[in-house]
């Protein structure tokens, strides 16, 4: 854990000689929706391979740069890509730039995915506003020495996802007239799809959608005392019988048109927030 503290400054110190912004929002934009970046009236772009300590992404679509702006007058900083357990991260390295964000201020945390949709109510090109989740990752960001001065050993976890920012994006939405599901999400290991079996079992549990993201980011988040937010666009529908191969391509097609209402939704959850 000391070395943790250690890398943590290291790359705070780097990021300070490039910007000197505190930022109270911090934003991870996932999978083919990195558009919000463009809203973002920058102060500066630097790529992840020049932050000390920082992973680098592996993903396509994952574009790998840290911003540093101002988005609708609140400074805001955001992940351009981020990284996987499937990518052979360790859960600590994935959350790593969680940790990098609570020291240059960061007080709101806001979380997007791709995701595919589980519940039968659902449809492919839906933005999801996350109320709960499940690991199943097999692994936790927290395992291992806990560093005290970071957060406690057993962080209380009845709230993953804040209520009121969730009331915040619901009338969000609903103000700008764009339809919104709230739902689970459960998170697996990956890269590969899930089968039809492993569909209906995670439908069984209680799951909304499946993705391969944002659960350890948000357990670090919570560890450290940040409020969370999490949107998905449910990029393809997994209904085990009705289901049908998906690509990437597929994915990204589906993410790219439907971004532009997470994006109004985010921009206006930021607006709108107290800081």
């Amino acid at each position: 854990m000391i070395e943790l503290r250690k890398h943590i400054n290291e790359a705070v110190e780097f990021l300070r000689t490039q910007t000197d912004a505190t930022p109270k929002v911090g934003i991870i934009l996932g999978t083919g929706l990195g558009g919000l970046a463009k809203e973002i009236k920058k102060d500066a772009v630097i790529d992840y391979e020049k932050i000390p300590h920082f992973p680098v992404s592996t993903v396509e679509s994952h574009h790998g740069k840290l911003i540093f702006g101002r988005l609708d007058g609140k400074s805001v900083v955001a992940m351009q890509g981020r990284f996987h357990y499937y990518e052979q991260y360790s859960l600590r390295q994935v959350t790593f730039p969680v940790r990098v964000m609570k020291f240059l201020g960061v007080e709101n945390l806001l979380i997007s995915n791709a995701a595919g949709a589980l519940n039968p109510l659902f449809r492919k090109g839906e933005v999801m506003i996350m109320t709960d989740h499940i690991n199943l990752l097999g692994d936790n960001p927290l395992i291992g020495p806990n560093d005290d001065s970071l957060g406690p050993r057993f962080p209380d976890m009845s709230e993953p996802y804040n209520k009121g920012l969730i009331a915040l994006a619901e009338q969000a939405a609903l103000d700008l007239k764009i339809p919104v599901q709230k739902g689970v999400y459960v998170a697996m290991q990956g890269p590969t799809l899930e089968t039809r079996a492993e569909y209906r079992f995670l439908r069984a549990i209680g799951a909304d959608a499946v993705g391969m993201s944002t659960v350890p980011e948000n357990i670090v988040a919570n560890h450290m005392n940040m409020k969370c937010l999490g949107f998905s666009i449910l990029t393809d529908e997994c209904f085990p019988d009705a289901l049908t191969p998906v690509t990437l391509d597929e994915v990204l097609k589906v993410a790219t048109k439907a971004e532009p209402k997470m994006t109004a939704i985010m921009k206006e959850v930021v607006k709108r927030m107290k800081l």
